[in-house]
């Protein structure tokens, strides 16, 4: 895209009339106007490079904008929250002087292109956006969605994305403590990967993304910059996937862990001796997002002599260098008298380290290559004035008669033969069996902190080792129930996993999130947007959760078929020490199983109605977020007095999903007892939110039952701990070893 002759600020003022490719580069001839309206001039081809990048709705979010102001209008107030949505991570305080920083992040299209290398890169990101808030990482967790599970294209991105996603985060010694595998159809061309991390330091040690103090120097460290992931992610999940169109192979990164993990340490040393006065990871837009974000949240401008980055490629056009998203490097501003140290330190840890400019006492940012200006803009112009669509949406006209296709009336099994026939086929589904495939190739307890992890209800990493202060993250979302209704089905996600970090023992803190959808120009994908965003922003701000940050995934279909509107929240959570932490696995024979909450005929979007009836209709459960405060309030409380010993969310698959993997984890078996006024299937098969199966000490039992009984809260008494199988009485057995069985064998089955 490079001219000659060089095609500096000056010969673009000068050559109106020639043709720049912006079509190609993904903007809208109205957008280029803009540019051009904005510069009086037309753009320099890097300057068409930055714009096409940063202005692309990966960066900009120009989409989805007008909706999520509502995490801001709707914020609840919170004293934990630190730093909020705008930075690379949000930041909650969890006493003692700590903070713990977090997010979560998508790298779907990537994925699907190159699966390993899509993965692997989209835990790099994530984990640097966590070192560039002043953080040590801590852990990652990983919510997946693949296709149809027997289909042929499964086997190929399922294993690269796993590899991927194992072998950067093992490389970079950061334990992996949760996220989710899920199965449907509607993913099969657009796998959506999603990325999350924690990171953990002391509220002084708070790093954020501005440029300020004219002289300061702008220095580029980490991997040199090539010619991989140019236009990669900010291009690749701004579009759809259409077998027509050239491959995108070429603008997938590539990822190196073991150069992160010097990056990593490289900084966070900087960091201890204060020599750091901003810093930005580059991701998504590379250079051109760092430059024109830190000079746009600073106090000046910035002057970038682009000839000083480093390359690994020499042949690189000055546009290319601005678009790579080449991985592994951060750009960090630091006083002129502290640069000799810092670049000391660089070079203990071997990461490459170049002054590639300073911050000026202007408002223009402004790049120079081979001694001609190429670049002079408002900084705010690129990384935050982008355009803003109100893109049209509306209830699509199939809305009502999915809804009114009800799955409470599909047929149900007609004899406890036939129940025990489907719980076995449930357990053995795809979504429903064990993962273990999968978790077993990451490391869950490298570094010594992890408490809990998969198949934990969230995972639990100590942050001080003196006082057992922790914290827990957990992360959900279910398309079908959001398909069936968007805005019940986001506030679903949110409830479930607010309700898992609170099973563990932990108190919910805020939110971080990743919604991923199909076409915004589709009215019908834009109101499924729009629904799960007010579901979202209503429900935090009813629950006392805020929104940290995230991210927005669109354009997720392949052709016209979009996949389920999937929200995935993470909610993280502080316990105060983690030995009073509860675990999923029933721990002792004898203990008391009661169920917490109440239970109704609940089947929209449910997995027995996939599994069963491959059917998706009717209306997901009810939402009663003060059921769900409540019954968070009670599992804390009876984990921090020890009135429970074992604790398990109810979700995918109902009550007897949850016993059968509390049995499989302690190798107890459990007998049931169907309450009354219950039939034995809604009792075992719905889905009804706000529930709970926790396990109970007989010693424990009165002062437990006057708990719930002095708040209000439902506890129904279902049952024991007892033997090696899983026992309905008057209705069926399964024998642990039926159930392992059928549990353990599917995915490495299908996978094979």
């Amino acid at each position: 895209m490079s001219r000659t002759p060089l095609d500096t600020v000056d010969n673009a003022a000068a050559t109106p009339d020639v043709e720049l490719p912006w079509a190609e580069l993904g903007l809208k001839k109205d957008e280029y106007e803009r540019v051009v309206e904005i510069l009086g001039r037309r753009p320099t081809g890097a300057e068409l490079a930055m714009y096409s990048v940063m202005w692309s709705e990966h960066c900009s979010y120009k989409s989805s904008k007008v909706h999520l102001r509502q995490f801001g209008e709707k914020a609840p107030q919170s004293d934990a929250m630190l730093v909020g949505i705008g930075e690379n991570a949000g930041v909650v305080d969890v006493g003692q002087g700590y903070a713990v920083t977090f997010k979560v992040e998508s790298h779907n299209h990537p994925s699907y292109v190159e699966p390993y290398q899509g993965a692997a890169t989209g835990v790099g990101g994530i984990v640097r956006d966590i070192i560039a808030m002043g953080a040590r990482p801590v852990a990652v967790v990983d919510p997946l969605r693949f296709g149809a599970a027997d289909h042929p294209d499964t086997k190929r991105v399922l294993p690269g994305v796993v590899a991927g996603i194992g072998g950067y985060g093992n490389c970079l010694g950061l334990p992996n403590i949760g996220g989710e595998v899920v199965f449907d159809a509607c993913y099969q061309g657009n796998p959506l990967v999603n990325a999350g991390a924690i990171g953990v330091m002391r509220h002084e040690d708070i790093h954020l993304a501005k440029a300020s103090g004219a002289g300061n120097k702008v220095i580029l460290y980490g991997a040199r910059t090539g010619g991989d992931g140019i236009g990669g992610a900010s291009i690749l999940a701004s579009e759809t996937f259409d077998d027509a169109k050239p491959s995108k192979r070429p603008a997938v990164q590539v990822g190196d862990p073991f150069q992160e993990k010097l990056l990593i340490e490289c900084t966070l040393e900087a960091f201890q001796e204060k020599l750091v006065v901003g810093i930005q990871d580059l991701g998504a837009a590379g250079l051109s997002c760092a430059t024109s974000e830190l000079a746009s949240n600073g106090s000046g401008g910035m002057r970038v002599t682009l000839d000083d980055v480093p390359l690994r490629d020499s042949t690189l056009s000055p546009e290319e260098i601005l678009m790579s998203e080449s991985q592994e490097r951060m750009c960090a501003v630091v006083e002129p008298e502290k640069v000799d140290r810092f670049l000391e330190i660089c070079e203990k840890w071997d990461v490459i380290a170049t002054v590639i400019g300073e911050v000026t006492d202007g408002d223009r940012l402004e790049i120079f290559w081979h001694g001609g200006k190429i670049v002079d803009v408002d900084p705010r112009t690129v990384a935050h004035d982008g355009p803003v669509y109100e893109r049209p949406y509306a209830r699509p006209d199939w809305q009502d008669a999915l809804q009114a296709d009800d799955a409470n009336k599909l047929p149900r099994p007609a004899t406890a033969e036939e129940l025990r026939e489907q719980v076995l086929k449930l357990v053995a589904s795809p979504n429903q069996a064990s993962k273990k495939w999968i978790t077993s190739q990451y490391d869950h307890f490298v570094q010594g902190n992890t408490v809990l992890a998969q198949p934990e209800d969230s995972g639990m990493i100590r942050v001080d080792e003196e006082t057992g202060l922790g914290v827990a993250i957990a992360t959900d979302g279910n398309g079908r129930y959001a398909k069936l209704d968007p805005y019940t089905g986001a506030q679903l996600a949110l409830a479930e996993a607010y309700r898992n970090v609170a099973t563990t023992g932990a108190k919910p803190l805020a939110v971080s999130d990743c919604l991923n959808f199909g076409s915004p120009e589709d009215p019908a994908v834009m109101w499924q947007f729009a629904e799960a965003v007010r579901g979202l922003a209503d429900g935090c701000l009813q629950l006392g959760t805020p929104v940290t940050g995230g991210n927005v995934s669109l354009y997720n279909q392949t052709g016209e078929a979009a996949i389920h509107p999937t929200p995935v929240v993470a909610v993280l959570g502080v316990i105060d020490d983690v030995a009073r932490r509860t675990p999923v696995a029933f721990q002792e024979e004898g203990q008391l199983l009661y169920l917490l909450g109440d239970t109704s005929e609940e089947f929209g979007g449910s997995a027995w109605s996939q599994v069963v009836h491959d059917h998706l209709g009717g209306l997901p459960p009810k939402v009663d977020l003060e059921r769900e405060r409540l019954l968070a309030e009670i599992l804390i409380s009876a984990s921090r007095d020890g009135m429970i010993d074992s604790a398990h969310d109810l979700s995918d698959g109902g009550l007897i999903q949850a016993v059968v993997e509390s049995a499989l984890l302690g190798e107890k078996g459990a007998r049931l007892i169907v309450p009354d006024g219950l039939d034995a299937f809604t009792f075992l098969l719905s889905e009804s939110a706000g529930r709970a199966l926790v396990a109970v000490p007989r010693s424990e039992e009165l002062r437990f039952t006057d708990m719930c009984g002095a708040r209000g809260l439902p506890a129904t008494r279902i049952g024991v701990v007892d033997g090696d199988s899983v026992d309905i009485q008057g209705e069926f057995t399964l024998s642990l070893a039926e159930l392992r069985e059928a549990h353990e064998n599917t995915i490495p089955a299908l996978l094979a």
